[in-house]
C-alpha cells in the first residue's frame, strides 16, 4: 500500500493498475466486526482525506472522528439510513466551511473518498453516509456535536473491519460515456 511518494511503484504493482484496483474494491460496508480502528489507522485515513484537492487550495474541511459509543449512538438516529453508526468504531463527520470556499460539497466530496480508498488498504470497509443537503439532519448532527453555526456537515463515515465481505467490482456503463458530443458512444480517430 502507498505511504509516501517514494512507495508509488507500489501501488502500481508494475501494470498501473494499484488505484484502480483500490477504487473498484471501495464497496458501501455498512456491517463491521468489533475490533477497533488502530489509531494510526485514523490518523492514514484522515492524512488521505487531506490529500484531496480543493479549489484554490481553501481545504475548507474539518472533521471530527467520533468513537464515544453513547455519541456514535446518537448520530445513528440521524436518519433512516445511518443505524451503522452505532456499530462502526469510529465514525468520521465531514464538515466543511462555506465561508471558507464556495466549493466546499466539492473539495468534502473529494476528500471523503480519499478517505474511503484509504480505508480499502487498510483493510477497513466505510459508508458514506449523506446530510447535506438535508438542513434538518444538518442541524440535529450539528447539536450532537456541538459544532459551530458556521460549520456545514456534508456526511458522516462510519469506519470499521468489514463484517460483510463485498467483490470488487466496476458500474462500467459505455452507453454513459460520449466521445466529442452528446450521444456518440465510439470515439472518433
Amino acid at each position: 500500500m502507498l505511504r509516501n511518494a517514494s512507495d508509488a511503484t507500489d501501488v502500481s504493482n508494475g501494470n498501473g493498475n494499484g488505484a484502480l484496483e483500490l477504487i473498484k474494491s471501495r464497496r458501501s460496508i455498512r456491517e463491521y466486526t468489533e475490533a477497533p480502528v488502530a489509531p494510526e489507522h485514523v490518523r492514514a485515513l484522515l492524512e488521505a482525506a487531506m490529500a484531496a484537492p480543493s479549489g484554490r487550495n481553501l481545504k475548507p474541511w474539518e472533521f471530527v472522528v467520533v468513537a464515544d459509543a453513547e455519541t456514535r449512538r446518537r448520530l445513528a438516529k440521524t436518519h433512516q439510513f445511518s443505524g451503522m453508526a452505532a456499530k462502526a468504531p469510529v465514525v468520521f463527520v465531514v464538515c466543511g466551511r462555506e465561508s471558507a470556499s464556495r466549493h466546499w460539497v466539492s473539495d468534502c466530496s473529494a476528500a471523503t473518498e480519499n478517505l474511503l480508498i484509504e480505508a480499502v488498504s487498510l483493510g477497513l470497509g466505510g459508508v458514506w453516509v449523506g446530510l447535506h443537503p438535508s438542513t434538518e439532519r444538518e442541524e440535529y448532527v450539528r447539536q450532537v456535536l456541538g459544532l459551530p453555526s458556521d460549520l456545514r456537515t456534508l456526511c458522516m463515515v462510519p469506519v470499521g473491519h468489514p463484517a460483510e465481505p463485498k467483490p470488487a467490482r466496476t458500474q462500467f456503463d459505455a452507453d454513459r460515456v460520449h466521445y466529442d458530443r452528446y450521444g456518440r458512444h465510439e470515439p472518433t480517430g
